[in-house]
């Protein structure tokens, strides 16, 4: 699917509603002034990064820079924020009908400021198979040329051969992505700084707001609403296939926050045990018509926290962001991957950091994890009600990290994040109806994964991974929950739940009337229907 742009004068205008408004037409109009100089290349965005001011150039070399479109010889670029190093999402609005005139004149003001700027226009391709592909245009001021070098790496750069792709999908009736950024410029009613989404014309402006993953999701947040509206159920999450010995494949969706261990179930090998393909680990899309998946990212954004330089995976950083630095014993500068500096320090990954990798699968989803950390849960749960299914993922239960900057918060509070994705710019009913289908209409079998602790006791990775293995082997074989209608639990050594121990009966009604009490107290935009506050009702009783 590709989006359109130049359109025939005939449709140009008010004929074509579906492609300009107040909002988006400010913003588009700006990415045609002569301060903007267009990006073409990742070797010109590399060069203008590289010599931007507080721009560091590590002694890191990029792995096969050839591969990515990259000069030889091109070094790992590492760029640090001030005081705010993750994303913020009580900064976001949404324009309405109501608000909609407010913020056209807010950004004609905003974009009149810089216009005196230099900025950067760069173009790429959210999606990577031409079952959906859609077009993107950021603009950056000069300063920011880092920002806008990883935003093509972590996407897809227009080339040749993903034109021709493009070309070959089919149109749909959707405008082109346009993202606004000038993180310099803080509105005068918005004085931490505003992201305003405009979800009906696939458009936002990014202000006061210097982080990089402010970009990367914004331009995933407006791909997901378009996949949405034709026929997909926007995935924040990972997915895999495994590659059985027999021939079968088995294609499973992982779903959680940013450190609930998402990542490392999606892109581990289980020592070696099984064949997997990885489609992505943090962004996709699944077809409400076959449950195929494509995948909307070709890099990964990674936590450097994770990766020491003595990781095999460190040679695939390709930019860092909020990370220290420092000369090593053989006189090389080089990141400082421990979140020591801050919270949240992150990189930009390869692509070939996962050799086994598609980003099209053709085979429908088998299953799908929600990562809770809820200790009333053991390991594995697994949910059989369709409606439960979904009302569970609609109140995903974890802890926030680093990667939101929430100040003040208690960082071991449990919160509740519908599908794990803080993104969403349409009402929650929405991802409630597609992920219920799935499991409903495409026989899509969900489970609860507990990652971590259960009671008093952690659940390791070693038995995450076992248990994912073993489901997908169909060698797990499930015993009911108790008394909790629709849900089944798997036996492990060490995690058995004592169901003659009131206190822990109790403590998981509790935790389900939490999410009862979440669901109750949605507003309009987020309300569920009857059937899901019915679903989860019956395991508090």
């Amino acid at each position: 699917m590709s989006t359109k742009s130049k359109l025939s004068i005939d449709q140009i205008g008010t004929s074509s509603p579906k492609m300009f408004s107040r909002v988006r037409t400010t913003i588009e109009t700006a990415f045609y002034r002569n301060n903007v100089i267009e990006v073409t290349s990742l070797e010109q965005a590399y060069e203008l990064a590289k010599k931007a001011p507080g721009t560091i150039v590590t002694d890191l070399l990029v792995e096969q820079p050839e591969k990515l479109g990259l000069p030889k010889g091109a070094k790992v670029l590492l760029f640090n924020d001030g005081l705010i190093t993750g994303r913020q999402a009580k900064l976001r609005q949404l324009v309405n009908d109501e608000n909609r005139s407010r913020f056209g004149d807010l950004l004609r003001e905003t974009v009149f400021a810089s216009r005196k700027k230099v900025m950067y226009h760069a173009t790429a391709y959210v999606g990577l198979d031409k079952d959906f592909m859609v077009k993107a245009h950021l603009l950056v001021p000069e300063g920011y040329e880092n920002n806008l070098y990883s935003w093509l790496l972590n996407f897809q750069i227009v080339n040749d051969e993903y034109t021709k792709m493009y070309n070959e999908s089919v149109e749909i009736p959707e405008g082109d992505i346009y993202i606004y950024c000038d993180p310099d410029y803080y509105p005068t009613d918005y004085p931490k700084g505003l992201a305003v989404f405009d979800a009906d014309y696939n458009c936002a402006a990014v202000l006061g707001m210097r982080y990089f993953g402010e970009l990367k999701k914004g331009t995933l947040t407006l791909a997901w609403t378009i996949a949405e509206r034709n026929g997909f159920t926007a995935c924040h999450g990972g997915q895999k296939r495994f590659n059985l010995p027999d021939g079968k494949k088995a294609v499973i969706g992982v779903f959680g926050l940013s450190g609930s261990g998402k990542s490392t179930i999606t892109l581990s090998d289980h020592g070696g045990k099984f064949e997997t393909t990885v489609l992505h680990d943090d962004a996709f899309i699944i077809s409400n018509h076959d449950a195929s998946s494509v995948s909307l990212e070709q890099s990964y954004f990674d936590k450097t926290q994770d990766y020491p330089l003595t990781n095999p995976q460190s040679k695939y950083f390709l930019t860092v962001q909020n990370a220290g630095a420092t000369i090593d014993e053989n006189g090389r500068l080089v990141p400082v991957t421990g979140d020591i500096r801050n919270g949240n320090g992150r990189t930009v990954k390869s692509k070939l950091a996962t050799p086994n990798r598609e980003y099209k699968f053709d085979t429908p989803v088998n299953s799908i994890f929600w990562i809770m950390k809820d200790a009333s849960l053991p390991p594995v749960i697994k949910v059989n009600s369709p409606s439960l299914a979904s009302a569970m993922g609609a109140t995903l239960a974890t802890k926030r990290t680093t990667a939101e900057y929430v100040p003040g918060e208690d960082p071991d509070k449990l919160v509740i994040v519908p599908y794990a994705n803080p993104f969403r710019l349409y009402p929650l009913v929405k991802d409630y109806n597609k992920f219920k289908s799935l499991f409903a209409d495409m026989n899509v079998d969900c489970y609860i994964i507990n990652t971590g602790f259960f009671l008093d006791k952690k659940v390791t990775p070693q038995v995450t991974l076992g248990i994912i293995e073993d489901i997908v082997t169909e060698k797990a074989q499930f015993e009911p929950f108790g008394s909790f209608a629709d849900l089944e639990y798997l036996p492990i050594e060490g995690y058995h739940p004592d169901f003659n121990d009131p206190e822990y009966v109790k403590q998981v009604k509790d935790r389900m009337k939490d999410r009862l009490s979440y669901v109750e107290d949605l507003d309009e935009f987020n309300r569920l229907p009857e059937e899901a506050l019915a679903a989860i009702k019956k395991l508090t009783v």
